[in-house]
């Protein structure tokens, strides 16, 4: 339903349509003076406005120039009296739909609506297709491992349903391209998507950012301020390190998710939003459960569709994709001059664990970029911690791997299982420390143990 201001000092005028308007389906909101009309803009948008010319006070070609000034402003119709005209026509010049002359005829009203808001509406999938041509090319998951098959499936099923995610990976796996994937193709594709780093924000300012507030409501409050949940309003909300958030925001955020309404920080008026949840997080929510750190209602309410983004290491036949895909993006972006790995540095950079997974790649590639003076990164142009690696690996594998394993995979697996089986006895079968000791995270830790039928 479109949501429709009205702003004319003249009551009769006002109450007519909104009759004529509220008759045909849309939801009006009504404001007498160019003071109101600007006040109200502070804290919604609507879908459309009628303004008249002549108000008292600040008049309607200022309220026109201010509502212009917006990032996304609706399409204005200017109320004008007889005789008006020339002023109506200057109204157009500044960014106005089209005007309406008084007395105001019902035919020509709702057909001036109608076309200003078929208008808006093409204007935003017009803006909705050029995001999606740009993102289609960065928020991708390149890759062709079962992980991200998998992966991939799952976002195409989720994706155009209203079904909120919770999204869980190591650090620079790409949760937040994967959340990105889900809102783009989903039908709220054509509206925001809002993003907060929970970890980032202050615990005296995340109220605020997420449900903003009031002029006044505490020191440096100057104005008003739409919080996070109002701007992702018909669009998505994406909470980035949910893990992070503290238990008093917790117990205000399953309110609102429960409820979709809230109130502004200092303010008494409730509002109201239609918001679609994407959740991501690195920690695993059930050990944080059960050290009272994150509330059990709030991750089963976000748990409603889990993704599990997997690490770099568990689908190393992407790296060499993936290494393809960064030099060309960043050769496009930056002007850098094209760069080949050879076979020998290819083989030793499949070998690296990637603690910082897809995020270290990248850095890493655009590192080389910079550095290298050639036209090709051989083995011996290799960081230390890539040589490292391989030196390390050949001289394990050597005395441990047995003679009739050939397949890579399958001697990968050897050695992880040998190392894993030793590690956890110096640790005493105590896995918490086992994890600690290797640096991987407890939830993964417990999948490869349990691959390996190691108890």
């Amino acid at each position: 339903m479109a949501h429709i201001l009205v702003v004319d000092d003249e009551k009769d005028i006002r109450l007519s349509l909104r009759g004529i308007l509220e008759d045909e389906g849309f939801e009006v909101d009504e404001a007498e003076s160019g003071e109101a009309a600007l006040a109200y803009l502070e804290d919604r948008t609507p879908d459309l406005m009628l303004l008249d010319i002549w108000l008292t006070g600040v008049d309607g070609l200022e309220v026109l120039t201010r509502v212009r000034e917006g990032a996304a402003p609706p399409p204005v119709i200017m109320i004008s009296g007889h005789g008006n005209i020339e002023t109506a026509v200057s109204a157009i010049k500044k960014g106005a739909f089209d005007f309406i002359e008084k007395p105001l005829s019902l035919e020509k009203v709702i057909v001036c609506v109608n076309k200003a808001l078929e208008f808006n509406s093409i204007r935003r999938e017009n803006i909705a297709l050029r995001q999606r041509l740009t993102s289609s090319q960065v928020h991708q998951l390149t890759g062709q491992s079962d992980g991200v098959a998998l992966l991939r499936g799952q976002i195409e099923r989720v994706a155009p349903t209203d079904a909120w995610v919770l999204i869980t990976g190591e650090n620079g796996t790409g949760k937040e391209i994967v959340a990105r994937m889900i809102h783009d193709s989903s039908k709220r594709g054509d509206r925001s998507l809002v993003a907060v780093n929970c970890a980032a924000i202050p615990e005296e300012l995340i109220e605020s950012e997420l449900f903003g507030h009031e002029k006044g409501a505490f020191t440096g409050a100057d104005s008003a301020q739409a919080g996070k949940f109002e701007l992702a309003d018909k669009g998505t909300l994406f909470l980035d390190e949910i893990g992070d958030m503290s238990l008093k925001t917790q117990a205000k955020i399953l309110r609102i998710l429960q409820e979709q309404k809230f109130e502004r920080v200092g303010g008494r008026r409730t509002m109201s939003v239609d918001v679609r949840v994407i959740a991501a997080t690195n920690k695993d929510l059930m050990d944080e459960i059960k050290e009272g750190r994150f509330r059990e209602d709030l991750y089963y309410r976000l748990k409603v569709f889990p993704l599990t983004v997997p690490p770099l290491r568990e689908r190393v036949e992407d790296i060499v994709l993936l290494i393809d895909e960064f030099v060309g993006r960043l050769t496009r972006m930056h002007g850098f001059k094209p760069l080949r790995f050879a076979d020998s540095a290819l083989a030793a950079l499949t070998r690296y664990t990637w603690p910082g997974n897809v995020r270290e790649l990248k850095n890493f590639v655009e590192r080389m970029l910079i550095m290298h003076g050639g036209d090709e990164v051989r083995i011996e142009d290799l960081p230390d911690e890539f040589t490292r690696s391989v030196a390390g690996g050949e001289s394990t594998a050597a005395g441990s791997i047995p003679a009739g394993v050939v397949d890579f995979k399958a001697a990968r697996q050897e050695f992880e299982a040998a190392f894993l089986r030793r590690k956890l006895e110096e640790c005493g079968g105590n896995i918490t420390r086992l994890a600690e000791s290797i640096g991987l995270e407890r939830s993964y830790l417990y999948r490869k143990l349990k691959s390996y039928d190691i108890q």
